[in-house]
């Protein structure tokens, strides 16, 4: 039913003013980018430098108005939720490609170790280059 609806996703509690009716959540395209950082351009459905090209179910139209489906993206994206549709309240975890997206791009702390023949290994002079750091402890 057409109204007001709350959305939880990363510890935030977000009200729309507005969706539209639907089997899923139809919000305002521009509502996007508060629920999860994601916008539309041109290109697709967009954050940073990653975007998912526009499909058919994620926008309709009704009375005029355009609305985005935010549950059909979170299918596209295999992002699980759940909904309370009496209090119409939409719970989203974590989009699994904006973790992946982020973990790519993470950076390790500057530290410096021993290999094992005693040689120093700074994290500078991996700079610029992938690395794979594996630790172990006895305790």
């Amino acid at each position: 039913a057409k109204g007001s609806a709350s959305v939880l996703y990363q510890g935030r509690q977000i009200t729309l003013a507005e969706t539209g009716s639907g089997p899923g959540l139809l919000i305002n395209p521009e509502d996007l980018k508060r629920i999860n950082g994601f916008e539309l351009k041109p290109e697709g459905v967009c954050y940073a430098d990653m975007c998912i090209p526009l499909n058919s179910k994620l926008l309709t139209t009704q009375n005029g108005k355009q609305w985005f489906d935010l549950t059909a993206f979170a299918d596209l994206l295999e992002q699980p939720y759940v909904v309370d549709q009496e209090s119409k309240v939409w719970s989203f975890a974590e989009i699994p490609a904006k973790r992946d997206n982020m973990m790519v791009n993470g950076m390790a702390p500057e530290f410096e170790i021993p290999d094992r023949q005693g040689n120093v290994i700074r994290m500078t002079d991996l700079k610029g280059k992938k690395a794979l750091i594996v630790t172990w402890s006895s305790w």
